[in-house]
């Protein structure tokens, strides 16, 4: 049976749709025992690939010659990296008639994890706004965030689970940082060969966070975690993280325009300043909260829908203005005598 025309207009990521089935899994037929064991050793394994391959594809000359837009750079990472995280200290406030103290956790750390890259420039593109700014706006969050965003956790979310031990900065530097960098070192003998297998190395990418979302609700089922989790704490969630993104939209749209950024600019901040990367913060989680990265992912996942739900209808809507402003008015001919002028924009008029 075909959508519903109204549901349409909102994507249905098949990556979500894909990590909805791990969790599936997972709550239905957990890892225990021995099998817990290995899950959570390849979710480590995987968790040090991923970042290797983060640090191989990630241009650092190409980053670095963004630098001229430096005021757009700082607005973006500024948004990332300080509005949210003080947006998610404010919603503590709501703990514990609205959020559990365990979906704060989690809510909060969404709002520490860097922006998200391929999305930001899609809906750049398609926005038809400076799509090079996008690209490295995303890079340097994707960068500023391998480092900050442990150390925001560590100041922010230390009473939960998630602060600094010996044991939590060794893990942080072996499983994030020493191969991010040591993707960026061996990038010049395999980027290339990244490049041309950009596809597969993709499908790869995912299944291999669907193997750290697997270990890790595994273990939140084995601990009875989710019994604290009812539909209706869910579904304030839900709403929580609705207004959150609808205030990072007014704040980025208007802010960029008081700022004096052209309209192409302004996308790119919109875009780029608004989302989180559920990529970059699965993998983290995981290093992070351990046991506790069920519930620590949680809001990020569903963060991550209703992202690209709501910036794929204002990157269409950007983008038809743009296409609307771009043609130029044609004046219409004279009509030959006793006929009927034909505007040579009646199609357009039609449609719009």
């Amino acid at each position: 049976m075909p959508r519903p025309a109204f549901l349409s207009r909102f994507p249905l990521d098949p990556y979500i749709a894909a990590l909805l089935g791990t969790v599936l899994l997972a709550v239905l037929l957990p890892a225990r025992g021995q099998a817990a064991t290995v899950a959570d050793g390849a979710a480590k394994v995987v968790v040090a690939m991923l970042f290797f391959l983060y640090g191989a594809r990630l241009s650092t000359k190409e980053a670095v010659a963004g630098l001229r837009h430096w005021r757009l750079h700082l607005t973006v990472l500024a948004c990332t990296f300080v509005v949210f995280p003080l947006l998610g200290l404010a919603a503590g406030g709501l703990v514990p008639h609205v959020l559990t103290p365990r979906l704060h956790d989690g809510l909060l750390f969404l709002c520490l994890v860097p922006s998200t890259v391929q999305s930001s420039i899609a809906f750049t593109s398609m926005a038809r706004g400076n799509v090079a700014a996008a690209i490295c706006a995303g890079s340097f969050s994707s960068i500023v965030g391998i480092v900050l965003t442990p150390l925001l956790a560590a100041a922010l979310l230390g009473n939960s689970g998630a602060g600094f031990s010996l044991d939590s900065l060794l893990s942080i530097v072996s499983q994030l940082l020493v191969p991010f960098l040591a993707g960026q070192l061996l990038r010049r003998w395999v980027g290339g060969f990244l490049g041309r297998h950009r596809t597969v190395l993709g499908r790869v990418d995912r299944a291999s966070v669907l193997l750290v979302v697997y270990a890790a609700f595994s273990a939140g089922m084995v601990r009875g975690i989710w019994h604290q989790v009812t539909p209706w704490r869910l579904l304030a969630l839900l709403g929580v993280e609705a207004v959150l993104l609808a205030f990072m939209l007014t704040l980025t749209t208007y802010g960029a325009r008081r700022m004096g950024f052209p309209r192409e600019d302004r996308i790119a901040i919109v875009f780029a300043g608004s989302k989180k990367s559920l990529a970059a913060g699965l993998p983290m989680a995981t290093v992070l909260f351990g046991a506790d990265a069920s519930l620590a992912v949680l809001p990020l996942m569903l963060f991550h829908q209703l992202q690209l739900m709501v910036c794929a209808v204002l990157a269409k809507r950007y983008g038809r203005e743009a296409a609307a402003t771009a043609v130029p008015s044609t004046p219409a001919p004279s009509a030959p005598s006793g006929g009927a002028v034909v505007s040579a924009n009646a199609p357009a008029e039609q449609a719009g």
